[in-house]
């Protein structure tokens, strides 16, 4: 029997199963079984593998965004009219069969936008060209998903269980659990919090059902058997998405304030051009990026290349942004901005001041 009806069966076998307090075990042992063949579906062992292999796109800018969405819903519209690519676009399906890479420039920061082949469904085992653009997805900072706004909701869940069962975990974190292997010693499971959503048995199980008999696990939220499973394989990704419904000119004002409503959605008319510089706006905001901008001992600051850095970021990112002697060689910065205890005036810093967006930054070195 091969992998995909190992799968198959696995997952009638789940549907059958009614859930509750007594069953949680045995669903808790299924989920295992099955998150270890669907791992080994994308990255097959031997001379024959290669399809966990994303397409060869060199991740360049300040950060990725990966367009994802059925056949024939406006990805490749948008990409054109964001960036200065031009992705072919048609009234037919499969217009595009490769990965297309555009800039979107965002106030000097270049974000590469990238317009993957369409999903189809049965892409996470294979089907289409479904594990390349899976692979590439995992590489993003952030997912868009396009939808069409004509059709049903249905195709907004099909795509969330392509992308759930290949472990990309959408607008979620990495659940609070520290798992470490041992050489000896058996299994330490300390929790500091009650387990409503799981139990200790069930924990215990899967660890077995992983060849896991040596390690330490600390537990410090209220996780679910799916979480605890995903720490221990540890290649989930957890990243952020944007639902994004095109074709809003060819639905009803109320049918585009329901979707509007909705959480992590923006509603757009690629061919149209409505809502497109909001967008624009919400892909910056959910990257968590910040600008810095550098200026020199007596000169204005660079307000036309900024650096981009995460959220949380210190002085010791904006040097190694620049070059990375400049963090052996630091003996203080001048800050400007909202990171500054003195604004509207510098603040002398080192290197572990967080800064903030719009922030200027002059270096001093020795």
């Amino acid at each position: 029997m091969g992998v995909v009806e190992k799968i198959k069966e696995i997952e009638e076998e789940m549907a059958r199963t009614q859930k509750n307090k007594a069953t949680e075990y045995h669903l808790g042992l299924l989920k295992a079984k099955l998150a270890r063949y669907r791992a080994q579906l994308l990255e097959p062992v031997g001379k024959s593998g290669g399809g966990g292999t994303g397409f060869e796109v060199q991740k360049s800018g300040d950060a990725r965004v990966a367009l994802i969405g059925f056949p024939s819903v406006g990805k490749s519209t948008l990409l054109s009219k964001c960036t200065h690519t031009t992705s072919e676009a048609a009234a037919y399906e499969f217009t595009t069969l490769t990965a297309i890479p555009g800039v979107l420039e965002y106030e000097g920061a270049r974000i590469q936008l990238l317009d993957l082949p369409g999903i189809v469904e049965g892409a996470s085992q294979g089907r289409g060209r479904g594990r390349q653009v899976v692979s590439t997805a995992k590489t993003a900072d952030l997912i868009l998903i396009m939808l069409d706004a004509t059709k049903s909701d249905e195709q907004r869940h099909l795509l969330e269980i392509e992308l759930d069962a290949v472990g990309i975990r959408l607008n979620k974190k990495k659940p609070d659990v520290v798992f470490k292997r041992k050489t000896t010693g058996g299994i330490t499971l300390t929790t500091t919090v009650k387990l409503t959503r799981t139990d200790e048995r069930t924990i215990r199980t899967i660890l077995a059902s992983y060849k896991l008999h040596n390690c330490d696990v600390m537990i410090r939220e209220d996780i679910t058997t799916d979480e605890f499973i995903d720490v221990l394989i540890g290649t989930r990704k957890y990243i952020p998405c944007i639902y994004v419904y095109n074709k809003i000119d060819a639905i009803s004002l109320e049918q585009v304030d329901r979707l509007a409503r909705q959480d992590h959605t923006v509603v757009i008319s690629a061919e149209q051009d409505l809502n497109l510089d909001y967008l624009i706006e919400r892909i910056w905001a959910d990257l968590g990026l910040v600008k810095v901008y550098t200026k020199k001992r007596g000169a204005h600051p660079d307000l036309a290349d900024p650096i981009c850095l995460r959220t949380g970021a210190t002085i010791e990112g904006v040097c190694n942004g620049i070059h990375r002697s400049l963090t052996t060689n630091f003996r203080y910065a001048l800050v400007w901005g909202k990171s500054s205890k003195f604004a509207p005036h510098a603040q002398k810093v080192g290197l572990n001041h967080p800064v903030q967006d719009d922030d200027v930054v002059s270096i001093f070195t020795k």
